[in-house]
């Protein structure tokens, strides 16, 4: 007995739905308007000044332009006048693009003084490089398990208890440890020197 392989879709007429009579709906027997493709192709720079004259932003009007036409492929059918297509299309333009601007998030508050932006002075990189190779010699010295708590804490950013869950050992035990580490931190020489 030999099996025989059929295919799942050959094309995208093939997946349609039937109607109850078993025939395929007349859009879904076409999926691709040849005369929507050719439309596309000759009207297509001048529909994208158009979408362009409407966004500041040429990938904006770019989506615009392909949502636009997207909503005239739904419509093609319904089309009665084709001669009239550009207008249409840009009346799908300008409705899509209203749309947009309608659905906009304005995050701007009216304030009685502007707020400024205060940037902490950068210090000197050579300063902090100095700073960074210091702190990491002096946790070298630390015991190693008061190191890898220094490390798990305050490098990898992680809980007392996340740091106690990977050591295997109690939150207390994470506590009192890294303090005392942080205490010779303090008293390190070379530390109390750079700062």
């Amino acid at each position: 007995m030999t099996a025989t392989l059929v295919p799942v879709c050959s094309s995208a007429s093939e997946a349609a739905p039937r109607t109850h009579a078993g025939k395929r709906p007349a859009a879904a027997a076409s999926p691709a308007y040849p005369s929507f493709a050719s439309y596309v192709r000759a009207r297509q720079p001048v529909l994208l000044r158009t979408a362009r004259s409407l966004t500041s932003n040429p990938c904006d009007a770019e989506d615009l332009l392909q949502t636009a036409l997207a909503k005239t492929y739904v419509a093609w059918d319904r089309i009665e006048d084709h001669r009239a297509l550009d207008g249409y299309v840009r009346r799908a333009l300008l409705n899509t693009r209203t749309s947009q601007w309608r659905k906009r998030k304005v995050d701007e508050f009216v304030c009685d003084e502007l707020p400024e932006h205060r940037e902490t002075p950068a210090g000197d990189p050579a300063e902090q490089q100095a700073l960074h190779d210091a702190m990491w010699r002096a946790i070298t010295k630390l015991p190693a398990r008061q190191r890898a708590m220094v490390v798990l804490r305050y490098y990898e950013d992680l809980s007392e208890a996340q740091t106690a869950q990977v050591l295997g050992v109690s939150i207390g035990t994470v506590k009192s440890a890294v303090s005392r580490a942080l205490g010779k931190l303090r008293e390190d020489p070379e530390l109390r020197h750079t700062a």
